[in-house]
This record gives C-alpha cells, structure tokens and sequence, in this order.
C-alpha cells in the first residue's frame, strides 16, 4: 500500500482558488511532500487525502472541500461561527481551506507569534485583504453595484488566469502551468502574511500608544504625534471605536525625514477628511 500523500484538485483550466488551496495547504507539514493529483475521475479523487474545488462535497470530517454545489452558501461567518468573523462573502476552495486550516498555517509560517488574539488578528487581516478577493472573484461576486468605469485586469485572479493555455498554445504542459499558478498564487500570499504578521501588526502597539498620549499633544484630543512613520489608519479606526474615543482624530503629525501632518479620512480609502488643514 502506498503512503504517498495525495491532494486532489481537477484538470483543466484552473483558477486561483485552487492554485492558493493548494499552495495553502502544502506549507504545513503532513502535505508539505504532497503529490498534486488533477482530475476529474471520481475514483481516482476517491484515493486522495484531500481533495480541494472538485468533487461536488464540501465535508471538513472527510477532507473534502468542494463550493461549487448548487446549495453551497458557507461564509467565514458560518464556518468559522465567532464573534468578530462576520464575513458573508461565499467561499471559493481557498476560503474554505483558509478557514480550516489558516490559523495552522499562519503559526507555521510566523512561529515567534505565540499569542491567540495576534494570530486571530493576522487571520482576519490576511482574509480581509487577500483572501476574500480571491472569494468574491471566483464566485461572480461584484465589487459593487452598477457599471465599473474601468476593469481591473491585473488582479492576482488574472494573472493566475493567463498561465492557461491559450487555444492556440502548442505542445504547453498544463499540470506544470498549474503549478506555476500555485507559485504565483504562493509567492503573494506569503508576502500578505509577512507583511500583516511583521508590519502591520506591531505598528498597533504604536499607534495605541500614540492614542493613549494624544492629550499630551493638544487638549483636546484631536491630534496624535507619531515618532515615526507607521501603518496606521485602519488601526486608528479600530481603536476610535474600541476605545470608545471622543472627539475623534482629526491631524496625525508623523516624521518622514522632515514633519509632516495629515488629516485623517472620513473613513478608510476616502479622500474627504474629517477637518480639512486650515489655509496658512
């Protein structure tokens, strides 16, 4: 009897989803030697371990994780059923292996964090900002209402979709294609979780520390001074309404060689702030 590990997903054209399951899913030990098994026969899929975006099952208990079901409507709200991951974007192969098994992977790929409310905190991140794309854009879900102005086509989905063969490809190995995607598909993923994990997550202390002193600064409250240039604004937004902070931040003083002050957006992406800088 063989012991090879197998991870199962199906031939074809592929798509980013699976290509991050499978990469995902690879980073942690049991699978880290893992065959990548392609296909649609139901009994070869029948001899893999675990078998991702193919299979028409979506079952934790046996390894399988299909959404392509027709009444398949599972969200990081229901797989994950907690407080504070209330996500309803339906799941692509990638969500749903991020959901079971991104905690694990996160404490393989960042082990110097120990604590469970930094790893929850990296989690939520990583979905938020990387994952969720990949969710929303496999299943047809559009950013937004109406017609786009502009297509974004240089999305990781996209790129990950043009190492297809072309119809007019000769001789292009589709399996080594495939695992290209999975590289492509890696390599952004490892750099989200770096960057949430190494960058923005530690900058919280600062800009809370920064929060805490800001009476320090001006009387009224309205106005941080960082010592040095950080992630901040998703933070300050968090902790404003963590703490329950009244009047909200108006002006972040930041030095970047020289001083530099900000007004702070209405809200996150928004080019309106909340009190424009008076004239000089």
């Amino acid at each position: 009897m063989s012991s090879e590990i197998k991870i199962g997903t199906h031939d074809g054209c592929f798509h980013c989803d699976e290509a991050l399951a499978c990469f995902m899913l690879k980073q942690l030990p049991r699978y880290k030697n893992a065959t990548i098994v392609r296909s649609r026969d139901q009994a070869i899929l029948d001899t893999c371990d675990i078998v991702v975006d193919v299979g028409g099952v979506y079952d934790h208990s046996k390894h399988r994780y299909d959404h392509h079901m027709r009444d398949f409507k599972e969200s990081v709200s229901t797989v994950i059923n907690k407080p504070g991951y209330n996500w309803t974007i339906k799941l692509s192969s990638a969500g749903l292996v991020y959901c079971h098994f991104g905690f694990e992977i996160i404490k393989e790929l960042i082990p110097e964090v120990n604590d469970e409310t930094d790893i929850s905190n990296i989690f939520k991140k990583v979905y938020d900002t990387l994952i969720k794309e990949i969710d929303a854009i496999d299943n047809g879900i559009p950013m937004f209402d109406g017609e786009p102005k502009y297509c974004i086509v240089t999305n990781l989905s996209a790129r990950v979709s043009r190492l297809n063969p072309n119809w007019n490809s000769k001789d292009l190995n589709v399996d080594e294609q495939f695992y290209k995607a999975m590289a492509l598909a890696g390599e952004e993923f490892l750099e989200f979780v770096n960057y949430t994990a190494r960058v923005w997550w530690p900058a919280r202390a600062i800009v809370r520390e920064t929060v805490m002193k800001r009476f320090d600064v001006d009387p009224t409250g309205e106005i941080l001074e960082l010592t040095q240039r950080v992630p901040r604004k998703d933070h300050l937004f968090e902790l404003e309404e963590e703490l329950g902070l009244g009047p909200l931040i108006k002006y972040v003083i930041f030095k970047d060689k020289f001083y530099r002050v900000q007004a702070v957006p209405v809200c996150e992406g928004s080019f309106i702030t909340r009190l424009f800088l008076p004239n000089a």
